[in-house]
């Protein structure tokens, strides 16, 4: 087995499902307003086209890490990517509310299998050292899919090329990131940790001398036994309990971790944000369509270029000192938000919303936002990390389920007041607080096996 290629083109490829993920949750944003003009539909039936991707994710989520820990991390990346193509096709040619509903669905079965397989895939892939910073390159293909999300619209918005809507366009841009994704995958190396669960040292020590540049070939030996070590412990243990009791037991604070640290990273409002900006500036300040959405393009430019800093500074600070920090700024612009927008002229509250939602956004960017994805390759044993990320991904999208469905409903409960729901979601910054300090294991510089040794004596 040979793999010609270096470690940029495999941690980037790694990461494009991250890009996808960030696409396809985005372009709806500015699609779904041409769509319910084009089917005729009722806004509760834009609304469900909307959410549905959320069904999806959840459905694959759940399935996917069980089965890459049985078929392996790569295979599944390939199956990912083909259904990220058959989604994007299907929505870009869909002729009616049911179609698009399972191309929908679709897409988020696509969306969920990403979002619980590639954290895992680059955390194993990753040296310590450097774990967080190329980990953090899911959540910035993320980001950048997201505002490539909102350049898309504003591209194709108006223009029917070759006689399709320009919604079409919209949709259909995604197979071009979803083809790159699906030959990525055919090239890309399997896990190493994977590899050795499987018996396959031979090719487990050629893709660590693949990624591993800078060791010789004793350090990746060295590596290569600790991971042996552990892995044959954990089949040892495998023998005596199945892995779903693992999992309530020896896995127990991974779990709690996992899905606290994914739940808040939602319930903060991070998707009311990027689901409804031009609605938050449309129906609380009164701005035409076309100036909000460029409102959103503004806000997407700082939640990339924020990821980028904090994929830069990563591994210098201590994922749970980062976690605080961005816990602090988004509680305290939250509440500023609130109090603005109840106390202040909500005529003259538009400019300086924009400003404090920009430094809320900064503060999620470069905490929460990455960091959450990486600590749920890192916290589980090797054994459940496929079921375990695929536990904790699933909380991401119950909790993005929460905040897509409510937040309008909470707009309009305090009578298109945005600081209603801002405040609900300062409330929920605070508690991630007392949350990372109690629940949360320090993960930078250790070993996935150093992580997991800390994690199993926690559970007894």
């Amino acid at each position: 087995m040979r793999f010609p290629l270096n470690n940029t083109f495999i941690f980037i490829f790694g990461a494009l499902g991250g890009m996808l993920f960030g696409f396809d949750t985005g372009i709806i944003s500015g699609a779904s307003p041409l769509i319910e003009s084009e089917f005729s539909l009722n806004a509760a039936q834009t609304g469900f086209i909307t959410s549905s991707v959320l069904i999806g994710s959840m459905i694959g989520a759940l399935t996917i890490g069980g089965l890459s820990d049985k078929y392996g991390r790569k295979k599944l990346l390939i199956v990912s990517a083909i259904l990220f193509l058959l989604g994007s096709g299907l929505s870009a040619t869909a002729t009616g509310f049911v179609w698009m509903v399972l191309a929908r669905i679709l897409l988020g079965l696509a969306v969920g299998a990403a979002s619980a397989l590639t954290p895992a895939y680059l955390a194993e892939l990753a040296p310590k050292e450097h774990r967080g910073s190329l980990s953090t390159l899911f959540q910035l293909m993320v980001t950048f899919g997201i505002l490539l999300a909102y350049v898309s619209n504003l591209s194709f918005l108006n223009h029917n090329l070759l006689g399709f809507s320009d919604w079409r366009w919209m949709l259909g841009s995604a197979l071009i990131p979803s083809a790159l994704l699906l030959i990525g995958g055919i090239l890309l190396p399997e896990s190493p940790r994977y590899l050795v669960k499987q018996g396959d040292m031979r090719n487990a020590f050629k893709v660590l001398q693949l990624i591993r540049k800078d060791m010789d070939a004793t350090e990746v030996t060295a590596e290569l036994d600790e991971i042996k070590r552990v892995a044959g412990a954990e089949g040892a243990q495998q023998q005596k309990q199945g892995s779903v009791k693992e999992l309530f037991t020896t896995a127990r604070p991974a779990i709690i971790a996992a899905i606290g640290i994914m739940l808040f990273q939602q319930l903060v409002g991070i998707n009311s944000v990027i689901y409804f900006l031009p609605q938050v500036f449309i129906k609380g300040f009164g701005f035409p369509a076309d100036q909000a959405i460029w409102v959103s393009v503004g806000i997407g430019v700082v939640n990339f270029v924020s990821t980028i800093v904090a994929t830069i500074f990563m591994d210098r600070f201590n994922r749970k000192t980062v976690l605080f920090f961005g816990s602090i700024v988004m509680a305290v612009s939250l509440v500023a938000l609130a109090l603005l927008n109840f106390l202040g002229d909500v005529s003259h509250a538009a400019i300086p919303t924009m400003v404090l939602i920009a430094i809320y956004i900064l503060g999620f960017a470069v905490s929460w936002g990455p960091l959450a994805w990486v600590m749920i390759g890192e916290i589980f044993p090797l054994s459940v990390r496929g079921i375990g990320t695929s536990i904790g991904s699933a909380a991401n999208w119950i909790g993005n389920f929460i905040v897509s469905q409510f937040f309008l409903m909470l707009l309009a409960a305090f009578n298109n007041n945005v600081g209603g729901p801002f405040a609900i979601f300062a409330a929920f910054a605070v508690l991630s607080i007392p949350f990372v300090a109690k629940c949360l294991p320090e993960t930078k510089g250790k070993s996935l096996e150093e992580i997991e040794a800390e994690l199993v004596s926690r559970s007894k």
